[in-house]
C-alpha cells in the first residue's frame, strides 16, 4: 500500500472518529436537558358511570389555580400540588398525577358515587356509600333515591365532607343501608317512588301505585319493616281492598297498623 492511500486511510478514520465523537457528544447534551412538559392527558376513569367532572374542568381547574406547566420541565411540576387542587372538587374522589416522557402531565380522576340524593328547602345535596356528603352538580344529576323533608342533617357550609355529629352520623349511616337494601331488591327501588323524613328522622315511604302512606318510622329494622310491608301486599290489600286505607303504621313489634 503507497503511503499515499495510507495517508488518505487514515484522515478518513480520523473524520470518522471525530463525527462519531460530536455524535456522542450531542446525544449526550440531549439526554441531559431536562424534558419539558408539552401537554395536560386528563382520564375520568368512571366516565360511564358519572359525570360530575370533565376532562375539561380538570384543565380548568389547574391552569386557574396551579398556574404555567406547559413548557415547564417536567421535574419541576409539583404532582402533590396537581393532586391537591384535583382533589379539591368535592365531587372528586381521589386523583392521581405522574409524568411520562412524552412530556405529557398525566391526571387520572375518580369521581364520587352517590347513593342517596337529600332535598332540603335550602338545596340538595348527594351521599356516598362512605357517607362524605357533596354538594348537587350543575353540570349533571345521578339518578339515585331521593329523600326530601325534614332531613335531620347540619353539615357545615355547602354540605361537603364528613359528618361529625354521631347522632346525625349514625342516622346517615341507616339510611344508606336502607336505601342499598331497596337499590339490590329491585321490587322495592320500583314501587317505592318517594321517601319523605318528618319529624326527628322518621321516614315515610310512598308507593309508586295506590294510596297508602307507609309509616316507616326510623330507618332501623329495615327487613322487618319491609317484610311488614310485603305482608301488607300479599295479605291485607287482597282481604280488604287496594283503597281500604291510607294509612299503614309499620313501626310496631309484630303487627301492621291500617287505618
Amino acid at each position: 500500500m503507497s503511503k499515499t492511500v495510507r495517508h488518505i486511510i487514515n484522515g478518513v478514520s480520523g473524520a470518522l472518529l471525530a463525527a462519531c465523537l460530536v455524535v456522542a457528544y450531542m446525544s449526550g447534551v440531549s439526554c441531559r436537558a431536562p424534558l419539558k412538559c408539552t401537554g395536560l392527558n386528563v382520564v375520568i376513569a368512571d366516565s360511564s358511570m358519572n359525570r360530575f367532572v370533565s376532562k375539561a374542568d380538570v384543565k380548568k381547574f389547574l391552569d386557574k389555580e396551579y398556574g404555567e406547566y406547559v413548557g415547564m420541565p417536567l421535574d419541576s411540576i409539583d404532582l402533590a400540588k396537581v393532586e391537591k387542587i384535583i382533589d379539591g372538587r368535592s365531587a372528586v374522589n381521589k386523583s392521581e398525577a405522574y409524568t411520562t416522557r412524552d412530556g405529557m402531565l398525566n391526571v387520572k380522576v375518580t369521581q364520587r358515587t352517590p347513593v342517596v340524593r337529600f332535598q332540603k328547602s335550602d338545596g340538595g345535596f348527594y351521599a356516598d356509600a362512605e357517607g362524605f356528603l357533596f354538594p348537587l352538580q350543575s353540570s349533571y344529576a345521578s339518578r339515585v333515591q331521593v329523600i326530601d323533608g325534614e332531613i335531620p342533617l347540619k353539615a357545615n357550609s355547602g354540605y361537603k365532607g364528613e359528618i361529625t355529629d354521631e347522632k346525625e352520623r349514625a342516622w346517615l349511616e341507616k339510611v344508606i343501608d336502607l336505601v342499598n337494601y331497596m337499590e339490590n331488591r329491585r321490587t322495592w327501588k320500583d314501587k317505592i317512588v318517594q321517601i319523605t323524613v318528618c319529624d326527628e328522622g322518621e321516614l315515610i315511604m310512598v308507593p309508586r301505585e295506590g294510596t297508602e302512606r307507609f309509616h316507616f318510622g326510623q330507618p332501623d329494622e329495615i327487613h322487618e319493616k319491609f317484610r311488614k310491608m310485603e305482608k301488607y301486599y300479599t295479605a291485607v290489600v287482597p282481604a280488604k281492598g287496594e283503597k281500604e286505607y291510607s294509612v299503614v303504621n309499620l313501626e310496631y313489634d309484630g303487627q301492621i297498623v291500617c287505618r
